[in-house]
């Protein structure tokens, strides 16, 4: 039975994949955000040692979730394509191989964040028309969330690479935020047309004519103010960017913190304050988010921070449950097929 409307949008319970031993707190809290997240709706498959992951699931409700045995981990030291080529019984290929067999929609983990990338393009298999799946994160703008990427996946890319960048995150907002139309902008050193370097500006060509509704270059001090509904760049210029506003979100609430310490009537603002700021700190904390999505896979890839609680988990499978059920594989399916065609086919 398929489980799609015409709308693109799942009717039935989903399925998804979690490393069970991959990241920094594996596996008691990696397991501990799956128990968070399972229910009717959501079926879990908990890929590891049945030894390692058991002891965390004694006492526990477990009717919505599988131990799908594996038998390594990949570690942060390794080469990540030599090792998903090489370790066919690692979390992360067996993780991967559930979606690519179809016994799950989508595969989140906090392990290895090259062996992720490695096993989702050559397990999951890239889309057809897209040569280069990117990594996509939403940030909290000042008006509303915003689609940016790519955060980190591809460090060296062509002005091509872009445009597929903007047809995926155009995908993504389309599907999951509801935006009919979305705006396209290029993250550059300057709005006008002329500025930047020649990814920039081969890049600004391909996005001008391509169909998008492209709104022209974003400077990074622009990036929160919703100019565009998504941006993109490539991804070293897009991880540091990314890196840097949760570096400087951190440090602007460790200086108020500072400040409403600092004095009795410091103390008494601070604490007429503290209600909106614990808000704001939870639109700006990345575990609100859980993850960020690789999109141009044929499947959901959910990419976790590699210290991710218990909580970050459970989010990251949620949210990634949810842009399932909106539809987001099918939305990328019709956005390549109307804006890119067969230009980019294998």
């Amino acid at each position: 039975m398929d489980k799609r409307k015409s709308t693109g949008e799942v009717t039935e319970p989903l399925t998804l994949t979690l490393d069970a031993e991959g990241g920094d707190n594996a596996p008691g809290e990696i397991v501990a955000g799956a128990l968070l997240a399972a229910s009717p709706n959501l079926r879990l498959l908990l890929v590891g040692r049945p030894s390692v992951i058991e002891p965390h699931l004694r006492g526990k409700d477990t009717a919505n979730i599988e131990i799908v045995p594996s038998a390594s981990v990949v570690s942060l030291h390794q080469e990540p394509a030599s090792a998903v080529r090489n370790m066919e019984d690692s979390s992360i290929v067996i993780g991967a191989r559930t979606v690519a067999d179809g016994r799950s929609q989508g595969f989140v983990s906090a392990g290895s964040t090259g062996a992720m990338l490695a096993a989702s393009v050559l397990i999951m298999k890239r889309v057809d028309g897209i040569r280069r799946p990117a990594i996509l994160t939403t940030i909290p703008g000042l008006h509303g969330p915003l689609v940016f990427l790519d955060a980190g996946a591809n460090a060296d890319c062509r002005p091509e690479h872009l445009l597929e960048f903007g047809v995926l995150g155009a995908a993504y907002c389309r599907a999951v935020l509801g935006c009919v139309e979305p705006r396209v902008g290029l993250l550059n050193i300057g709005e006008e047309e002329g500025k930047g370097n020649e990814l920039a500006l081969g890049a600004y060509g391909l996005l001008q004519k391509s169909g998008l509704k492209f709104v022209g270059n974003v400077e990074g001090r622009d990036l929160l103010a919703n100019k565009a509904d998504v941006v993109v760049t490539d991804g070293f210029t897009g991880n540091v960017a990314l890196k840097l506003l949760e570096g400087c979100a951190a440090s602007i609430f460790s200086r108020l913190k500072a400040v409403a310490n600092s004095g009795p009537a410091a103390k008494a603002g601070g604490l007429l304050m503290r209600s909106a700021l614990r808000n704001m700190r939870s639109q700006l904390d990345p575990e609100t988010y859980g993850g960020a999505y690789l999109l141009g896979v044929r499947g959901l890839s959910i990419i976790c921070h590699g210290n991710s609680s218990r909580v970050a988990i459970a989010h990251a499978l949620k949210l990634g449950a949810n842009a399932l059920a909106k539809g987001v594989l099918q939305s990328v399916d019709r956005e390549v097929a109307t804006i890119l065609g067969n230009q980019n086919a294998h």
